[in-house]
């Protein structure tokens, strides 16, 4: 269940609150007048069952109220209700296959954002990630994987192309881009200080490195485990099951791949810095190309899914 908490124009109260009470799937309407102060106006607050909560977004926002007024949307934890209950039964279709566009537009361009913090943690991740090349250390890579933020513009990327927002794909992409830029720069750095003090040396690099070699060899299965992956983290986000990207993450090889690219470079091993940043576009290629699909066909299933329900309700 979701938790809407709205702030509405006077004038525009009764209007929502029809629109809220014909809408399937919600429950727990409430309404305290005058109760804004800024913006003024009245609060109105419901639970509406996950796979309805998409369209009642979307019809609020018609009216003007993300404008005028306020739309605030929770997850609900927990709801010991009867009506709760019977809100979700009479919703069509499941709460796990509904995508909440608004909050996914929302969450990818906050995820998608060039800051400080996302080109810190990226280039932390490769620097790591650089430290299991040399040492051939797979538990390394595996934490270089898991710390890197770069699955956040990829979605970003994947919804903008759905949902045709093109300032969220420039963001993302320039997020995407730059950070990757920024860290492999500070890892070629990192690379010479790590050279310099006699933690890092060429022959590691050029040892056959039986754990870590595939990240400069890329191959088929490189692209098909990062279809895989896009798909289900793309999943994962539209069924809110956060869970799920640290398996994703830990899947693909964007942050190690750049990361031997770097450490490569450095050593002028240009022949693996090339697989690498093959190996690197590979990835991203995979992962944009299936969780923009994945989206796709939710978008599609689900359309079928409310013209059906609204099929059933016409002929009743």
């Amino acid at each position: 269940m979701l938790h809407l908490r709205l702030i509405t124009p006077a004038d525009r109260t009764d209007e929502v609150v029809r629109l809220i009470e014909r809408t399937v799937g919600t429950t727990h309407l409430a309404l305290v007048p005058g109760a804004a102060l800024n913006p003024a106006g009245d609060l109105v607050m419901c639970d509406v069952a996950r796979e309805a909560g998409d369209e009642l977004i979307g019809e609020l926002r018609a009216l003007g109220i993300d404008e005028t007024g306020s739309i605030a949307v929770e997850n609900i934890d927990l709801s010991l209700s009867r009506r709760a209950d019977k809100a979700e039964e009479e919703a069509p279709g499941e709460g796990a296959d509904a995508v909440l566009w608004e909050h996914l537009t929302d969450a990818t361009h906050e995820e998608s954002t060039l800051s400080v913090t996302y080109i810190a943690f990226l280039t932390l991740a490769t620097m790591i990630a650089a430290c299991g090349v040399v040492l051939d250390n797979a538990i390394l890579i595996v934490g270089a994987m898991a710390v890197g933020p770069e699955f956040g513009p990829l979605a970003g990327i994947c919804t903008a192309l759905v949902q045709r927002a093109p300032r969220l794909a420039w963001r993302s992409f320039q997020a995407l881009i730059v950070g990757f830029a920024a860290a492999m720069l500070a890892t070629v750095a990192f690379s010479f200080f790590m050279d310099g003090v006699g933690l890092f040396e060429s022959s590691q690099l050029a040892a056959e490195r039986p754990n870590t070699n595939f990240i400069y060899r890329p191959d088929w299965f490189s692209f098909v485990v990062a279809v895989l992956a896009g798909a289900a983290g793309t999943l994962s986000l539209t069924s809110a099951k956060s869970g799920a990207l640290v398996g994703v993450a830990i899947s693909v090889t964007t942050v190690p791949a750049a990361a031997n690219a770097a450490v490569a470079f450095s050593y002028q091993e240009y022949k693996q810095a090339w697989g690498s940043t093959e190996q690197l576009l590979l990835n991203l290629l995979g992962i944009v190309l299936a969780g923009t699909l994945t989206l796709l066909a939710q978008k599609y299933l689900w359309a079928r899914q409310r013209a059906r329900t609204a099929a059933r309700t016409t002929l009743l």
